[in-house]
């Protein structure tokens, strides 16, 4: 998973202060590197991934809730994906 990468697109597909997108991105990072998604879903977590399932969130959502939402998918069909959800962004406000 590249980080750097990912933020970017994040940047340019959902906007969002630049602490949700790292808080985001650091996320999916350290879920890419459990190697969860590769076990329960046959493949590894990829930065198009990412941003294609983001995309299907409901409209007007913030990149974090975003996130959340996709994890909370995720949780019910795999279980086990809650720890990888977003609570607080790096300035201390919660989910930005």
């Amino acid at each position: 998973m590249d980080r750097r990468r990912l933020e970017r697109e994040l940047a340019d597909a959902f906007g969002g202060t630049l602490e949700a997108r790292r808080a985001v991105a650091r996320a999916a990072t350290d879920l890419a590197d459990s190697g969860r998604p590769s076990r329960d879903r046959g493949h590894a977590l990829t930065v198009p991934e990412v941003v294609a399932n983001l995309d299907d969130a409901p409209d007007g959502s913030s990149v974090v809730d975003r996130w959340n939402w996709w994890i909370g998918a995720l949780d019910v069909a795999y279980g086990g994906y809650d720890y990888f959800a977003v609570r607080v962004v790096a300035d201390g406000d919660p989910r930005r």
